[in-house]
């Protein structure tokens, strides 16, 4: 086909030619956290968990969000859900007083409903052995609130005489039983309305009308300062057993080392260190951002937004405070001048290369170490992949968008599905609550030893699954750094006089190896010739 009768294609006006970056607490992967701490529960609570009772811990690196906003909405998303589990209990309470005990009819569903979801387990496809008797509790647990619900209409309006009850009791359980109805789908409805208001793309961005950020006590706004203070700070203090927490998933770092020759057909050997060689690699690194020269104005390539910075690790150890922590502009100066060149074990410097791409829900971070000690130079590079946010997340818009535009009918329906298990809700979230209060009293947090983070509200929040596309980014980020970085590495061993071939040959049989994922728990990322990777949920967050 000739292509000669085909419009030329014109760079679009309206796509700005460097598109303004987005502030990590108006990210997506920030909103879709946030959302996620009204959907799950143990989500919830594990990031209050982490980022509130332990409060002595030190926070990871946020990359691409801002976990401080995500407690935000956890702590608003409890308190929410507290007050409605204390109203719903009263009005069960108030049920069963003015029906004189009929409304306890409406129990057995509900007690139904609990042990189907018991019997079913929590596997995405449970075994038929726990699938059946499931379904079975389910349909008989429906079929009996459409009964009672029948009988209870009969015996209101007198239609049923042998039902032992009088009318008023009957309009007493109908009434309440409206009621509790209402309450509890105005609570779930609370949150559908906030996915259409402060939590919608539109109106995300705007942080300072956020509602959450304005609740919670001085306690609570102290916190968030230091999260926020910690979270995007240069200098990242480290527990030992987990120095990348916050990155990722962690792909083959490679370690290389390789004897420095001086090219003997040169005399204009000059002294390499460290930070040349580091900054050679920055400058290759930086091109990566350039689009092709035909490409026009419109490139939307993430490699634009490509960010290169330097961090030093430095162990939480020795710390009497979490405050103590050195996080001034000349304490991190002062740390990065002596580590870049130093090799220590416990403080490491590292060349900081990050992508965010897919709204900041895909983040590719490539750490990269240089150090020249005894006539040897050692290239460390630690790849790690932030796997998107969960898909259940990711599907709140849609769930919530559906809910609000669903018939009186359906709505009504659904609005009395929730009643049956809603004092079993109410009951457990007020125990749980408890327990959370009584680990805060008596835990001793407050008043414990610095730690280095643990977990990563982040990467709780992944199911560690990725889309082919998603992949293939991963795949082409990686290896755009990583062959950057040792072209970087070659062309500073030249400058300054030493010999290349060693080098150039060992990055060659790196690169015939196939760099891969040697493992990615519960993600199907993968990369190299023959990887392979099959996909599964990661039930652990």
């Amino acid at each position: 086909m000739s292509t000669a009768s085909l419009p030329r294609q014109q760079p679009d006006p309206s796509v700005p030619s460097h598109p303004a970056p987005v502030a990590p607490h108006a990210s997506e992967a920030t909103r879709l956290l946030c959302a996620g701490t009204y959907l799950d529960t143990a989500y919830r609570d594990r990031v209050i968990e982490q980022l509130r009772l332990n409060e002595h811990r030190v926070v990871p690196p946020s990359l691409g969000f801002d976990a401080a906003r995500v407690l935000s909405h956890a702590l608003r998303a409890r308190r929410l859900e507290l007050l409605w589990a204390v109203a719903l209990l009263v009005l069960w309470t108030a049920g069963l007083a003015v029906s004189y005990g009929l409304f306890a009819g409406y129990l057995m569903p509900g007690v139904l409903l609990v042990a189907a979801r018991w019997a079913r387990g929590t596997g995405a496809r449970p075994p038929l052995y726990r699938w059946y008797p499931a379904f079975a509790l389910r349909c008989t647990a429906w079929s009996s609130l459409a009964l009672l619900l029948l009988l209870n209409l009969l015996a209101a309006f007198g239609l049923f005489g042998g039902f032992p009850v009088a009318a008023w009791q009957a309009w007493a359980c109908l009434v309440v039983l409206a009621v509790t109805a209402f309450c509890a789908h105005t609570q779930r409805g609370r949150f559908h309305r906030a996915l259409a208001a402060e939590l919608s793309p539109r109106h995300f961005a705007d942080l300072a009308s956020d509602p959450a950020e304005q609740e919670g006590g001085a306690r609570v706004h102290r916190l968030r300062q230091r999260i926020r203070l910690e979270q995007h700070a240069p200098l990242i203090m480290y527990q030992e057993a987990r120095p990348f927490c916050g990155a990722g998933f962690a792909y083959d770092t490679w370690v290389l080392a390789v004897e420095l020759r001086p090219d003997e057909e040169r005399e204009d050997r000059t002294p390499i260190s460290n930070r040349v060689v580091l900054e050679k690699v920055r400058r290759l690194v930086e091109q990566l951002r350039v689009p092709a020269e035909r490409a026009g104005p419109g490139v939307r390539d993430r490699l634009r937004r490509l960010e290169i910075d330097e961090c030093v690790f430095l162990p939480v150890e020795g710390l009497t405070s979490r405050a103590q922590a050195p996080y001034s502009a000349a304490a991190f100066e002062e740390h990065r001048a002596r580590a870049v060149e130093e090799g220590g074990e416990k403080r490491r410097h590292f060349l900081r290369i990050r992508v965010g791409g897919w709204d900041e829900e895909l983040v590719v971070t490539v750490f990269v170490r240089i150090h020249t000690q005894g006539g040897m130079l050692m290239l460390e590079v630690a790849p790690h992949v932030l796997a998107p946010v969960r898909g259940d997340f990711k599907e709140a818009d849609r769930v919530a968008h559906r809910a609000r535009n669903n018939t009186a009918l359906g709505t009504a329906v659904g609005a009395l599905a929730l009643v049956p298990t809603s004092p079993f809700r109410s009951v457990v979230q007020l125990l749980w609550a408890a327990v959370h209060a009584g680990r805060a009293l008596v835990g001793g947090h407050a008043g414990a030893l610095p730690e280095g983070p643990e977990l990563s509200v982040r990467e709780l929040g992944t199911d560690g699954t990725g889309s082919q596309f998603q992949a293939m980014d991963v795949d082409r980020y990686l290896k755009s750094v990583q062959d950057r970085v040792a072209n970087g590495v070659r062309i500073a061993l030249a400058e300054c006089g030493y010999q290349t071939g060693e080098f150039v040959q060992k990055i060659v049989n790196i690169s015939n190896g196939d760099v891969h994922i040697a493992k990615v728990e519960g993600s199907n990322f993968a990369v190299g010739t023959g990887a392979s990777a099959t996909m599964s949920r990661n039930t652990g967050s």
